[in-house]
């Protein structure tokens, strides 16, 4: 016997134009801030630190403009 199945919409994982713009802004905070602390520079940490929740606005702006993945109910 076969069993009747109903398509799975695909859920694309984050593979958006919102999402790699929100990791690849955070990546380089990452960097910033990495370079910062081994260079001893408080500041350029900080600015690492900021880049990060840029990284996080941009991502959910980009989202709300339409550029992400809606979500799933």
């Amino acid at each position: 016997m076969t069993q009747a199945t109903t398509p799975v919409e695909a859920h694309g994982h984050g593979n958006t134009p919102a999402a790699w713009t929100a990791v690849a802004i955070i990546m380089i905070a990452f960097l910033v801030g990495t370079l910062g602390m081994m260079a001893g520079s408080g500041v350029v940490v900080w600015i690492g630190s900021a880049l990060v929740v840029v990284g996080a606005v941009v991502g959910k702006v980009m989202q709300m403009m339409g550029l992400g993945q809606t979500p799933h109910a």
